[in-house]
C-alpha cells in the first residue's frame, strides 16, 4: 500500500512476510520487506529503488494507486535483485524513465538484468539531481555491502534513503514500526548477517554522512527510522573496536561429552562474572549466532571428532566465524575424540581472516575426567584474565 511519509514522498514498497530464506542462506524468521520510495518534485518524479521481481506487480499497483503516469528517474542504489529486480517491469510501464546510478552499479545491472546502455544516467559521488523543489544528492557508500552501493539525501526534507545501510529483515510488521527494541534487534541481526564483514568500511561511510541534517532514514529493508540518532549510534557501537565481557560457545555434541564440557564452562565462566551465550549447532539459527558474535570478546568452538576431523556443523560455524570477521579478540576450541583426531589443527587452519589470539585448546579422549576439568578450569581462568576491565 502506498503511504505518504513526508510531503510528496511516499512509501510504495512491499512486505514479504512469507519469505523464510534470503540468498538461499540467511533465515528470515520475520520475513522481509522490499522498500521503494516515490518522490514527487515540482518538475520531475523519481522512484528510489524497486523491489524483488516476485513482488513487482504489487509495486506497480502501488504506483497506479497514486495516479502515477510518469516516472522520470529510477534511482538504483545497489545491483542486487531484491533492490533492482523490478527495474525492467518499471521501465516497461514507464518507458520515459532513466535509470540513475553509478558506473559500477550500471555494469552490475547490465549483467544481471540485461538492460540496455541507453537507459542509464551515470552520476558521481556528490552529484545532485533536481526534481524542481526537491534535490537528490548522491553519496557513494562502497561496501555497504557491495562495492557499488550508494545512498540518496534529500536536503529539503532532511531525509536519507540509505539502501541496505541501517536496514533490517522485518516483513511481518509495518515499516512504520516504532518499538525501539524490535527495531534494534532486527537491525543488529541484519548487521551481523550481512554488514559485519565490512565493519571498517561501514565506519568510514558513517563519517561521510555524519554532518547531514538527517531527520528520517528510509532503508531498503525493514522499518523507517524516525529516530535517526538511535540507529546511527547503534552502528557506531557495532563498528567500533570495543568488545564486551561475553563468550560465545557454538557447539555440537554426538554422545554427550561436548555438552558436559560446555555446561562446565558455562557454570564456571558465569561464576567469574563472564556472560556466556551457548548455541547447540544441531538447533542453530544462523542469525542468532551471528548476532552474538557482534559484541563477544571470545569464541569457543566445541566439536566431537568425525573421521579424525571436526564435526561438519563445527566446520560450518568456523567458516561463518571466519567469513563474518567479527571484532572478537580471543578464540579457543574444545572437543573430544575416540581413537584419533586432527580437528584442532583443521579448525585453526580455517580461521585466517579473524585477528584473534588462540587460547590453549582443551581436546580430550572420551568423556571428561578430573584432569580434563582442570584443563577447562585453566581455560576459564585465562578467559577471565583476558576479559579484565571489559564491561558486560
Amino acid at each position: 500500500m502506498a503511504t505518504e511519509i513526508k510531503n510528496n514522498i511516499y512509501s510504495v514498497g512491499v512486505l514479504d512476510g512469507d519469505r523464510r530464506l534470503f540468498d538461499a542462506l540467511i533465515p528470515l524468521p520475520e520475513g522481509t520487506s522490499y522498500n521503494s520510495y516515490l518522490i514527487k518534485g515540482s518538475e520531475k518524479i523519481a522512484l528510489i529503488d524497486t523491489v524483488d521481481p516476485v513482488k513487482e506487480n504489487e509495486l506497480l499497483e502501488n504506483l497506479r494507486s497514486l495516479g502515477i503516469d510518469r516516472i522520470d528517474y529510477v534511482i538504483a542504489h545497489h545491483g542486487e535483485q531484491d533492490h533492482s529486480g523490478g527495474i525492467p517491469a518499471v521501465l516497461k510501464a514507464y518507458p520515459m524513465a532513466k535509470v540513475v546510478t553509478n558506473t559500477k552499479c550500471k555494469d552490475e545491472l547490465k549483467e544481471h538484468l540485461l538492460v540496455s546502455e541507453d537507459i542509464f544516467m551515470v552520476v558521481n559521488d556528490g552529484d545532485s539531481l533536481s526534481l524542481g523543489n526537491k534535490t537528490l544528492k548522491f553519496i557513494f557508500t562502497p561496501w555497504v555491502h557491495w562495492p557499488e552501493t550508494m545512498v540518496t539525501f534529500v536536503p529539503e526534507d532532511k531525509t536519507l534513503f540509505s539502501c541496505d545501510f541501517f536496514g533490517s529483515h522485518v516483513g511481518t510488521a509495518s515499516i512504520f514500526e516504532h518499538d525501539d527494541q524490535l527495531v534494534y534487534i532486527a537491525a543488529k541481526r541484519y548487521f551481523a548477517e550481512i554488514m559485519m564483514p565490512f565493519r571498517v568500511m561501514i565506519k568510514n561511510n558513517l563519517e561521510k554522512i555524519k554532518d547531514l541534517p538527517i531527520e528520517i532514514i528510509c532503508p531498503s529493508h525493514g522499518p523507517i527510522h524516525f529516530k535517526p540518532n538511535f540507529i546511527v549510534d547503534a552502528y557506531k557501537d557495532w563498528t567500533s573496536d570495543s568488545v564486551k565481557n561475553e563468550v560465545v560457545i557454538p557447539y555440537v555434541s554426538m554422545h554427550g561429552s561436548i555438552t558436559e564440557m560446555v555446561n562446565y564452562l558455562i557454570k564456571n565462566l558465569q561464576e567469574k562474572g563472564v556472560v556466556v551465550k551457548a548455541f547447540d549447532l544441531a538447533k542453530m539459527d544462523l542469525g542468532e549466532v551471528a548476532m552474538a558474535l557482534v559484541d563477544a570478546a571470545t569464541v569457543v568452538i566445541g566439536t566431537p571428532t568425525v573421521l579424525v576431523g571436526p564435526h561438519p556443523l563445527a566446520v560450518y560455524v568456523a567458516y561463518l566465524f571466519n567469513a563474518l570477521r567479527p571484532k572478537t579478540k580471543y578464540a579457543s576450541i574444545i572437543g573430544s575424540y575416540g581413537w584419533g583426531s586432527k580437528a584442532v589443527d583443521q579448525l585453526k587452519s580455517m580461521l585466517t581472516n579473524v585477528k584473534v589470539e588462540l587460547l590453549e585448546p582443551v581436546y580430550i579422549k572420551g568423556f571428561p575426567k578430573e584432569n580434563d576439568f582442570k584443563a577447562l578450569d585453566r581455560l576459564v581462568q585465562t578467559i577471565k584474565e583476558r576479559h579484565s576491565g571489559l564491561e558486560s
